[in-house]
């Protein structure tokens, strides 16, 4: 079994997160995805044995910053991902280990966004892993470019969400 390092920082003094549940839960959706999508990810055909990624949840001030510094777009997003692994053309493997990204969730607009679309009755708790489950999907290299594209990725999402007991998305 791989190692599944999942390190998250907290800059969102507004939200208590719980870290614990929140790393156990990504590992979980994580693994989900390795079982049934790998032999279709970035990770094909690597060896390794562990692999990393980052969670920062912060606010949409820095989301914003990110949007625009990186991604020449000026604006807030709830969700930003640097894929570091899949979208370098020179993948390495350090001493057994694949540095999958980081993940960058704004919290407040999670919020916001539970707080519009009451009709969804979704809880911030299922948007944020909705978010991390869309964001691990980048990190393994799968996009949405197309119609066809984003109905894999949601679907798939589903998926993965209903294994760790949600089912609203």
């Amino acid at each position: 079994m791989k190692t599944l390092n999942v390190f998250t920082q907290n800059e969102f003094s507004d939200w208590k997160l719980d870290e614990k549940d929140v790393i156990d839960k990504t590992q979980r959706l994580l693994r989900h995805y390795l079982k049934c999508l790998e032999d279709k990810s970035c990770l094909c055909g690597y060896n390794y044995n562990s692999i990393t990624l980052d969670i920062v949840f912060c606010d949409s001030v820095k989301t914003h910053e990110l949007n625009r510094d990186y991604r020449d777009k000026d604006k807030p997003a709830d969700i930003i991902t640097f894929a570091i692994f899949a979208d370098d053309e020179t993948r390495f493997v350090f001493d057994g280990d694949i540095n999958l990204g980081e993940i960058v969730i704004a919290l407040d607009k999670v919020i916001e966004g539970v707080n519009r679309d009451v009709s969804l009755s979704k809880n911030k708790e299922q948007e944020l892993f909705f978010l991390i489950s869309h964001g691990l999907m980048h990190l393994l290299g799968f996009d949405h470019q197309s119609e066809d594209e984003y109905n894999f990725v949601i679907g798939e999402q589903r998926k993965a969400l209903e294994s760790i007991g949600y089912d609203k998305i």
